[in-house]
C-alpha cells in the first residue's frame, strides 16, 4: 500500500512539472557535455559551434564532466544510421544523440543553423544576426540521415579564380576554409583540384592532416586513379611514359607508391586509367584494345589495393567513373567489381547520359553521379557567373535519386564562388533525398535566410528570372563562338545567335534591363551587414549577366556594357577577402573581350506559338497532349521543342504527333556526345524536331505523344 501510494505521489509530481523550453540568453555561459569520440571531426564541429555562439549571443560554451549539469548532452548511440543525429529538447535540456563522430559533427552545426548562422557564413559574408536570446521549445525534436552515403564537391578549372586567390597553392589553409563550408553543408567527400597549374594534394604539407581534421573522405577525379594527380605528379616522380600498354612496371609503381603512403587516410579510391590530363588512355587505339587494356588496369589496381591497403579489398571504397569515351567502353563488356561504385556523369551540360538499370541498382557497391554546375570544354565553357539553372539540377538528380543513383554524388564547383545556391542546393538534395519540394521553395528559404523575410518574396521572382534567362543562354554563350574545334573561326568570330528573331532580343533585352535596375533599387533595404553578401551572391551574377548581353545585344551600349563588368568585376575583387577570386574572362576567350562590330539580327520567319512552358512538361510514357490551334493557310508545319535529355531506360528518345486524327509520326531525337546537334542542343537547352503540314484553313488539333521515358516538352510552334 505505502509504495502504491508512494508511485502515486511520483506521478501527480510529473504531470505538476512545468515544461522547460532550452534557453541560451545572450552572453551567458552555456554548458555542454561532451561524449569523448577517437575521430577528431566532432570536436572540430564543436569549436565551430563555440565561435558561431560568440558571434550570434556574445556567450561561452564550456564542457562539464558530467550530464545532468550540462545545458547540452551529447552522446553516441552507434545503432543508429550512419552519420545519423537526433536533437531534442527535454526538461530544458538539449540532447543531441549521433550515430557516429560524423553525426555528431552535423548535429552540432544544425545547432549552428538553428542559431541563424549561415552555412555560407565565412563564403558569403553572411554576417549572422545578433541575438538577445536562442529558445528551443520543449518536445522539439529533429532527426536526420544522409540519403546518399557520400556527398562531395569537385575543385576543377582553378587557374583564374581559387588558385591566384589563394597564393598559388591550395594548401591547409585554403582546404580549411573549403572543408569548413563541407562541414556546415553535411558533405564529407572531397576531389581535389588537378590542373598542371596545382600542386597535388598529398605533396603539400598539411593538407592530408586537414583532411582528418574535419572528417573529410580524399578522392580524385575520373582521370586521377588511387590517389595520384597524374597531370601533374607524374612530371615529378614518374619514370617514362604514362602508358600502361608500354611502361606497367612503372605505372604501377607510381600508384603503389601513393597508396602506402596514404593507406591510413579515409580514402574513397578511383579506379581505371586515363591520359595525363583529361585525355583518352594513352597506348590505345581500337575499342577493342581499351576495353583489354582498361579491364588489366582495374584487376591491376585491386591488387595493388589488396596488397597496401586492405587484403580485404571488399571492404575499401572505390568507385569506377565511366565518363566521356570510358562509357563506351564500359558498354562493351568491362567487368567492374560489384563492390565498386559506378559513378554515372552528365554530358558536362547537366543531363545525365546513363541511368542505372536493374542490375547496377542491385550491385553492392551501389551507384553514384559526377555533374557539373561549371564546366571547361566543348562547345564552350562556363566558367564564370554560376548561372545554372537550378530547376534542371533539381529536375535531373530527382531522376538521379529516383532511378537508384544514392551511393555517391560528387559536385564539379570550379571555384566554388558564385555558384552558391547550387552548391548548397546538391547537397541538400544528397543529404535529404527527393522531398518533394521544387527549387523555387528552396530558393526562396535560401534568400529569406540571407536577406530577410521581406526581401524573400522579391529576391525569388528577380533570380528565379535570372536563372531562366541564363538558360535559354548562358552569358559565356552570347558570343555564339565555340572552343576546341579545328576550325578557328568558331573561337573568335562573334555571330547572330542562330535561332533568335529581333523580337527576341528586344524582349530579352527589356528583362534583363527589368532585373538590373531591381537589383539596384533593392539594394538600399538590404541591411548593411549584409551588403558584401548581396553583392556577391545578387548583384554581381545578375548585373554582370545583364550587361554581357546588353554587350552583344544592344550595339550603342556595347562598349559601356564591356566597362560595367570591368567595374563590377573589380568591386568585387576590391573585398580583402577575395581579392582576385573573380576573373571576368577565364581562359580569356573572345567572347569576355569588347565587340568592335555590331552583331545584326535579320528578320526571321514569324511563328505562332501553340504551347509554351515556364521550363518544360514532363510527358510521361505513352501519354498524349493535345494542343489545339488555327491556320490560315493550306501549307504550314510546326517546330517541336524538348529538353535535350539523354534516354532513361534503353537507348532512344521518340514522341510521336499527329494532326486532327491522321496517322502519328515518329521522331527520335536523341544526341550523341559531341555531334553538331548536340552541341547546339546543350547551348540553347533545347532540341527541336520540325513536321509540315497540309491541313485546310480553320481550327486543327495537335496530338503530341511520349513513346520513350524521360520525354520533357519546351514548346510549340506553328509556322505558315
Amino acid at each position: 500500500m505505502k509504495r502504491t501510494l508512494l508511485m502515486l505521489m511520483a506521478c501527480v509530481s510529473a504531470l505538476l512539472v512545468v515544461a522547460q523550453d532550452f534557453v541560451w540568453k545572450q552572453g551567458a555561459k552555456m554548458s555542454i557535455f561532451f561524449d569523448e569520440t577517437s575521430e577528431p571531426v566532432s570536436r572540430t564541429a564543436l569549436e565551430m559551434l563555440k565561435e558561431d555562439a560568440a558571434k550570434v549571443l556574445d556567450a561561452r560554451l564550456v564542457e562539464v564532466k558530467k550530464a545532468k549539469k550540462a545545458g547540452i548532452i551529447v552522446v553516441l548511440n552507434k545503432g543508429m544510421a550512419r552519420e545519423s543525429f537526433l536533437l531534442e529538447v527535454m526538461d530544458g535540456q538539449l540532447w543531441l544523440t549521433g550515430a557516429d563522430p560524423h553525426g555528431v559533427a552535423y548535429g552540432l552545426l544544425e545547432m549552428s543553423r538553428l542559431l541563424g548562422v549561415s552555412p555560407w557564413e565565412w563564403w558569403a559574408d553572411c554576417v549572422p544576426e545578433r541575438k538577445s536570446e536562442w529558445v528551443l521549445k520543449e518536445g522539439f525534436v529533429s532527426e536526420q540521415r544522409p540519403a546518399v552515403a557520400y556527398r562531395g564537391i569537385f575543385i576543377n578549372d582553378e587557374d583564374w579564380g581559387i588558385l591566384p586567390w589563394s597564393g598559388g597553392v591550395i594548401g591547409p589553409d585554403t582546404n580549411e576554409r573549403i572543408f569548413q563550408l563541407m562541414l556546415r553543408l553535411r558533405a564529407n567527400y572531397y576531389w581535389p583540384s588537378m590542373h598542371e597549374v596545382s600542386k597535388p594534394f598529398f605533396t603539400i604539407e598539411g593538407n592530408r592532416e586537414m583532411a582528418h581534421k574535419y572528417g573529410i573522405y580524399v578522392g580524385g577525379s575520373h582521370c586521377e586513379p588511387m590517389g595520384t594527380s597524374p597531370a601533374t605528379e607524374w612530371k615529378m616522380r614518374g619514370e617514362g611514359d604514362y602508358n600502361y600498354v608500354t611502361n606497367r612496371e612503372n605505372v604501377q609503381k607510381f600508384w603503389a607508391e601513393r597508396l602506402e603512403e596514404v593507406k591510413g587516410q579515409d580514402m574513397v579510391y578511383t579506379i581505371g586509367m586515363r591520359g595525363l590530363h583529361d585525355g583518352s588512355m594513352q597506348g590505345v587505339k581500337t575499342k577493342e584494345e581499351k576495353l583489354h587494356y582498361l579491364q588489366e588496369v582495374i584487376d591491376d589496381q585491386r591488387n595493388l589495393l589488396a596488397v597496401h591497403v586492405n587484403p580485404d579489398v571488399t571492404s575499401i571504397p572505390q568507385v569506377f567513373v565511366p565518363y566521356k569515351e570510358v562509357l563506351d567502353i564500359y558498354h562493351s563488356g568491362l567487368r567492374v567489381p560489384d563492390d565498386v561504385t559506378l559513378m554515372w556523369t552528365d554530358d558536362n551540360y547537366g543531363y545525365i547520359r546513363h541511368f542505372p538499370d536493374s542490375v547496377e541498382v542491385s550491385r553492392k557497391g551501389g551507384n553514384g553521379l559526377y555533374y557539373h554546375v561549371s564546366y571547361w570544354g566543348r562547345p564552350h565553357d562556363y566558367l564564370w557567373l554560376g548561372t545554372f539553372s537550378p530547376a534542371l539540377l533539381r529536375q535531373q538528380l530527382t531522376e538521379a535519386y529516383q532511378r537508384g543513383i544514392r551511393r555517391m554524388w560528387v559536385l564539379n564547383v570550379g571555384d566554388i564562388k558564385p555558384a552558391e545556391f547550387q552548391i548548397e542546393e546538391f547537397l541538400n538534395m544528397a543529404w535529404e533525398g527527393v522531398d518533394g519540394t521544387d527549387e523555387t521553395a528552396d530558393l526562396h528559404r535560401f534568400m529569406e535566410r540571407e536577406f530577410g523575410e521581406t526581401l524573400a518574396d522579391t529576391l525569388t521572382s528577380l533570380m528565379t528570372d535570372h536563372y531562366r534567362l541564363a538558360f535559354d543562354r548562358k552569358p559565356e554563350h552570347m558570343g555564339y563562338t565555340r572552343v576546341e574545334e579545328a576550325d578557328k573561326k568558331y573561337w573568335n568570330t562573334f555571330r547572330p545567335i542562330l535561332d533568335w528573331t529581333k523580337e527576341t532580343v528586344a524582349q530579352r533585352v527589356a528583362d534583363y534591363q527589368r532585373l538590373s535596375d531591381a537589383v539596384e533599387a533593392l539594394e538600399g533595404q538590404v541591411p548593411a551587414h549584409r551588403r558584401q553578401a548581396y553583392f556577391q551572391l545578387v548583384k554581381y551574377p545578375v548585373q554582370a549577366a545583364a550587361q554581357m548581353n546588353f554587350k552583344f545585344l544592344v550595339p550603342e551600349r556595347s562598349g559601356e556594357a564591356y566597362d560595367s563588368i570591368v567595374t563590377l568585376t573589380h568591386i568585387y575583387n576590391n573585398n580583402p577577402r577575395w581579392k582576385g577570386i573573380m576573373d571576368m574572362a577565364p581562359r580569356k576567350l573572345a567572347v569576355f573581350g569588347p565587340v568592335t562590330e555590331p552583331i545584326i539580327y535579320p528578320d526571321a520567319e514569324r511563328r505562332q506559338v501553340i504551347f509554351e512552358a515556364d521550363t518544360w512538361l514532363s510527358v510521361p510514357l505513352g501519354e498524349e497532349k493535345a494542343f489545339t490551334f488555327d491556320t490560315s493557310r493550306e501549307t504550314c508545319g510546326v517546330y517541336v521543342y524538348l529538353l535535350p535529355t539523354h534516354p532513361v531506360a534503353g537507348d532512344r528518345l521518340t514522341f510521336s504527333l499527329s494532326a486532327d486524327g491522321e496517322e502519328a509520326q515518329t521522331f527520335d531525337y536523341q544526341t550523341y556526345d559531341r555531334s553538331e546537334e548536340w552541341k547546339r542542343n546543350v547551348q540553347r537547352n533545347y532540341a527541336y524536331r520540325f513536321m509540315p503540314l497540309e491541313l485546310g484553313e480553320g481550327r486543327h488539333v495537335l496530338t503530341f505523344k511520349a513513346l520513350t521515358e524521360g520525354v520533357y516538352l519546351r514548346g510549340i510552334q506553328l509556322v505558315q
